[in-house]
């Protein structure tokens, strides 16, 4: 049978080319074995169900696994504990195949509702009989747990659940117990409101009528005493790295390779995957996918070998960030329900401050949890280069109809291109002459925080459909952010920078130098925002060494 690159549901190794699971799920075993009790916190579409389904298969031959997902639970089950009791039995009694006789009648009662009215103490009384009379010990594995997490008969579910494992000294229970979801649900609502909204508690929700809290990284409108741990203070630190490093990016492309012989780079191209995607699983299979089904026979890459190039996979990042795929959605969804979310992503892409990733701080924890954002050395920064680009896109569409730059990089855009190649440096002189019009008497504050921002308005409709740009994250700040752009396979290095003095700036242009590089350029590009009322506006070429940098002063 034909592999696919899979990013629908989970991945299946007889099916889909997937990174080997070998070591995450040792280490996952080494938890059960210690009979821990744990939850699995991930953003969307990371691979939580993939590795759930594995588990399942590498513990059967010493546990029995009951593996269920909470998403085939609906809202009205849980209406009443008895209405959640027999939803439990049904799933329980598709999945155990090996139950005993007089066990699996008395779940069938509860299931059907035969047995009248039912509790949550007598469905925990009853799993008790079933961890005594099956052969093995058992792990309880349940996924998408947090999608009922908005009411009463969850929080009770979890608070049984907590006390009958904390019993297994006493009783027959559980060996261990793995719970999933995007939410983490150690953190739920003390009193569930009866009202229309259904959303975990947030430090995001603002009060009724009012506006959000002026500081970002203060604990805003729902302080920690509004909420409590539930059925969690047991539960055991889950570390296992589930995001997929060069290495394993490198494994799946080879075992792609064996089968199709196309020649590729395989370091060059997980190195590059790696790079834009930070390994989310789902970026990273879908990524490959496009290569392998939507790139490989079009016109400019009639072939495989052809696609599983530079060329080609710049050509999927462009087909990955136009994606209106369920994960983008998602996400962006988030800054709908969540303003204070918004408000912390805008600061963090154009503004260049810089903000601590302390996990204590609930805007942290839930950007975090939703997998917005990552720690680097104690800053928080955005996850990935994709999700960059996507939000970047977003916030500046919102501008769309009252940027004055935007209309003027999509007025003069056909002048920028030549003979199919972006001309940077004239990009560059309409900006300056395009700002220095528009702008070029804001005051310096005003420049400091929109200046970088107007410029990416203004390249936005010149690359639009063609080519994307994204900000090297490590270069991000008030003083320094370097944009790439990507056009028909062309890279660009422009270096955004706010003047702070010749000595700073000298040491810019021999940074722009070091960061070229990096990117095999002989050419490189600087974006000046100077406050000197003396300053020189226009566009000039300096020569560093063996790279000629065409620097802009606005």
């Amino acid at each position: 049978m034909v592999k696919k690159f899979n990013t629908e549901g989970y991945c299946e190794p007889e099916l889909h080319y997937m990174v080997d699971l070998t070591d995450r799920l040792k280490e996952v075993r080494e938890m059960v074995d210690a009979e821990k009790y744990f939850t699995i916190n991930r953003a969307r579409q990371y691979g939580k169900t993939t590795l759930l389904t594995a588990l399942a298969e590498y513990l059967k031959e010493d546990y029995e696994v009951i593996s269920l997902d909470f998403q085939g639970i609906s809202y009205a089950d849980f209406a009443s504990e008895q209405n959640f009791v027999a939803a439990f039995s049904r799933q329980l009694l598709m999945c155990c195949e090996n139950m005993p006789e007089d066990i699996n009648r008395e779940f069938e009662y509860y299931a059907y509702n035969k047995a009248g009215e039912v509790t949550l103490s007598a469905l925990f009384i009853l799993l008790a009989k079933m961890c005594r009379g099956t052969g093995k010990k058992i792990v309880l594995l349940i996924d998408e747990v947090d999608s009922a997490s908005n009411n009463q008969v969850f929080i009770d579910f979890l608070a049984g659940l907590r006390q009958y494992y904390l019993m297994r000294r006493k009783i027959s229970t559980f060996q261990s117990v793995i719970l999933t979801g995007v939410y983490d649900v150690r953190y739920v609502k003390q009193k569930i409101r009866p009202d229309a909204e259904h959303k975990v508690n947030s430090p995001w929700n603002t009060r009724e009528g009012n506006e959000p809290s002026e500081s970002l990284l203060s604990f805003g409108d729902c302080p920690r005493d509004q909420m409590m741990c539930t059925s969690f203070d047991i539960a055991a630190d889950f570390n296992v790295d589930m995001h997929f490093s060069a290495g394993d990016i490198s494994g799946m492309l080879e075992e792609y390779e064996k089968d199709y012989r196309t020649g590729m780079d395989i370091e060059e191209l997980s190195g590059l995957i790696y790079d834009y995607t930070s390994g989310y699983p789902y970026l990273v299979s879908r990524l490959c996918k496009f290569m392998d089904e939507e790139i490989a026979g079009t016109e400019n890459y009639p072939d495989r070998s052809s696609a599983w190039t530079k060329k080609g996979f710049l050509e999927a990042i462009k087909l990955l960030i136009n994606d209106n795929n369920t994960l983008f959605q998602s996400l962006t969804g988030k800054l709908e329900d969540y303003p204070m979310l918004r408000t912390v992503l805008y600061e963090l892409l154009f503004t260049g401050k810089q903000i601590p990733y302390v996990p204590q701080n609930q805007y942290i924890e839930v950007a975090a949890m939703f997998g917005f954002i990552k720690n680097r050395g104690g800053t928080a920064v955005i996850a990935n280069r994709i999700f960059e680009t996507v939000l970047y896109n977003l916030f500046i569409s919102e501008e769309f109809a009252t940027s004055k730059m935007y209309d003027a990089g999509a007025r003069e855009g056909s002048q920028f291109i030549v003979g199919g190649h972006l001309n940077v440096r004239r990009v560059l002189e309409k900006f300056v002459e395009t700002f220095d019009d528009l702008y070029g008497d804001g005051d310096e504050s005003f420049l400091e925080d929109a200046g970088r921002r107007y410029f990416m308005l203004f390249l936005k409709p010149i690359i639009n459909g063609v080519g994307n740009s994204y900000v090297e994250a490590e270069t991000r700040g008030r003083e320094r952010m370097d944009l790439v752009i990507d056009y028909r396979g062309e890279q660009s290095v422009i270096e955004m920078k706010v003047w702070r003095g010749n000595a700073y700036h000298e040491r810019g242009e021999e940074q722009l130098s070091e960061y070229l590089d990096h990117f095999h350029l002989k050419k490189g590009y600087m974006l000046s925002f100077n406050f000197n009322k003396k300053k020189e506006v226009g566009v000039k070429e300096i020569v560093l060494g063996d790279k000629l940098l065409i620097e802009a002063t606005v």
